[in-house]
């Protein structure tokens, strides 16, 4: 099984709805690593890093969010693997 890691900047209403703590939970229940962070121009950044198949659902996953939040993009790119396993929010 191949691993990926992507980092996605996602967009819309992504602030203030508990994007982050839902990003962290769906990653922990996939079992991926890397973390999740708000951005000053309201944007949510994350890290996610695992097998590649469990990679793509998160995205998907993403695309939705948690119930109030309302994601109008999501723009991926490739990243470096985390130093550390395990899935945290960050400032």
């Amino acid at each position: 099984m191949t691993d990926l890691t992507l980092r996605l900047n996602i967009r819309g209403r992504v602030q203030g709805v508990g994007f982050r703590y839902w990003t962290t939970r769906a990653a922990e229940k996939r079992g991926l690593s890397g973390w999740v962070r708000n951005l000053p121009d309201g944007s949510v950044e994350a890290l996610v890093s695992g097998p590649e198949a469990a990679v793509r659902d998160m995205v998907e996953a993403c695309r939705h969010g948690p119930r109030l939040s309302q994601v109008e993009a999501i723009e991926q790119a490739p990243g470096d693997p985390p130093a550390e396993t395990g899935f945290r929010q960050i400032r």
